[in-house]
């Protein structure tokens, strides 16, 4: 799951920073207004995690311009400002979740946890479709009642393809979401390509009742067989 921490202050960042990455999140970053204008304009989250008062502007209206873009990001709100007119303000712009500070690394986890379960898998804990189960938390996929080993990668583009199965996933989206910010290095998807030729073959020789259909030229699209 990919995760956007919008905070200036240098080592809260950096600690909530390693606590998603320790739970295997994708997690990017800003440490003003216009760097998280920037990436929420151009990227998706799973959940964004803001801060109210930023170098350059103001969190809640970061908030609005989520809001005004329809986006479907979830959105928690981190911030030292406690007054409650600040977080009915958030809450009723649309944030789902208001954590003051000071807080505990473990209770970030646990806000974000329960955002991601609720927007992508509809408040459970497992996935299931067809004969496919998957467990977010231990990553780990049973199909037809057996295990199968996916690599994170994997595991990660398996995720992103259920967690969207009623839509057609570009190739961007789907390289934008698995590898974050480091999709600016690669020279070609050539590294999609791979990641989704392996999930294939293992969804096949399980005989999985999902597949990943190319859709010539522009990406992909999960189908039950």
């Amino acid at each position: 799951m990919k995760i956007l921490i919008i905070e200036d202050e240098p080592q809260m960042l950096e600690n909530m920073r390693q606590t998603l990455e320790r739970q295997e999140y994708i997690v990017e970053t800003a440490t003003d207004y216009l760097a998280a204008n920037d990436k929420i304009g151009a990227y998706d989250y799973d959940c964004i995690l803001l801060d109210i008062t930023l170098p350059g502007g103001n969190g809640l209206e970061l908030l609005k311009e989520i809001k005004a873009m329809g986006k479907e990001d979830g959105v928690i709100i981190v911030s030292a400002k406690d007054s409650l007119d600040d977080r009915i303000k958030g809450l009723n712009l649309g944030a789902d979740d208001y954590l003051p500070k000071p807080f505990h690394m473990a209770e970030l986890h646990a806000r974000v946890k329960a955002i991601v379960r609720r927007r992508n898998f509809e408040g459970n804990n497992q996935i299931d479709i067809g004969n496919v189960s998957i467990d977010p938390e231990s990553r780990s996929v049973i199909i037809d009642g057996k295990e199968v080993v996916f690599n994170r990668k994997e595991f990660d583009v398996l995720t992103y393809m259920i967690s969207n199965k009623t839509r057609l996933v570009t190739k961007t989206a789907l390289a934008e979401h698995v590898w974050g910010d480091h999709i600016d290095q690669a020279d070609s998807f050539d590294f999609i390509y791979s990641q989704i030729k392996n999930v294939r073959k293992k969804l096949a020789d399980a005989k999985a009742s999902i597949e990943i259909e190319a859709v010539y030229g522009v990406g992909y699209k999960l189908q039950t067989i």
